[in-house]
């Protein structure tokens, strides 16, 4: 008698254990991620296709490039990305001005913005005189010329602002609203439709310039010399 009620005692213990686990497995976990966190696993092409395609830019292409693509010649990037020609490819810098007043720590003023982009040619060397020059007019000469010094941002600077690494920067989508000052000589190509980075060293991001223009409403400056 004593065993038989041993035996049941066992098999309700079992049972009861077995009950609380499926209780437990219907409350909600304290640790669980929250269905509205941010999906950080979707990759690049999908997320700036969907901005571009957003903001009514359609006229584009993504390219995978080799790890070596830095190493190649100018015109063996050209072949690689079937660009029309070596001045159509381009890149994104990121520019700091050193000199701006002790009140302009961010971007919320693209006249008198403390960093710009400038997407210029590979072919071109960046006139930093000539972006000075013209941030100087642009303000009416209502800040002094000698409050704009524009230099390249430190690498690391220039990943916490954009959200991209070095040879990977691209003007779309970037972490923060960056003014961006699109050279002169890129609009004047033809035909119109240029290769910049693409928010990954070995992606590249092909685009119809006047779209791009309409999209992300560059200042065009002749900021270059060949």
């Amino acid at each position: 008698m004593e065993e038989a009620l041993s035996s049941l005692e066992k098999v309700q213990n079992q049972l009861l254990q077995r009950i609380s686990n499926l209780e437990n497995s219907y409350l909600p976990q304290q640790n669980a991620p929250s269905s509205i966190v941010e999906n950080k696993d979707i990759d690049t092409i999908t997320r700036l296709s969907s901005i571009l395609r957003t903001n009514n830019v359609h006229d584009f292409s993504f390219k995978r490039v080799s790890s070596d693509y830095y190493d190649w010649t100018l015109e063996a990037r050209r072949d690689a990305l079937g660009a029309s020609s070596i001045y159509h490819l381009c890149k994104s810098i990121v520019l700091v001005n050193t000199q701006a007043p002790s009140n302009v720590i961010d971007c919320s003023d693209r006249k008198n913005s403390k960093y710009y982009v400038v997407v210029v040619q590979y072919t071109a060397r960046l006139n930093a005189e000539a972006v000075k020059n013209f941030l100087y007019s642009l303000n009416n000469g209502t800040i002094a010329k000698k409050k704009f010094n524009l230099r390249l941002a430190p690498e690391e600077t220039s990943t916490e602002l954009t959200g991209y690494g070095h040879n990977a920067v691209t003007c779309i989508g970037m972490k923060t609203d960056i003014p961006v000052i699109l050279d002169e000589a890129i609009v004047k190509l033809n035909p119109d439709f240029f290769w910049l980075g693409g928010g990954e060293v070995d992606l590249k991001l092909g685009i119809r310039t006047s779209q791009l223009i309409r999209f992300v409403n560059p200042f065009i400056v002749n900021c270059s010399s060949n």
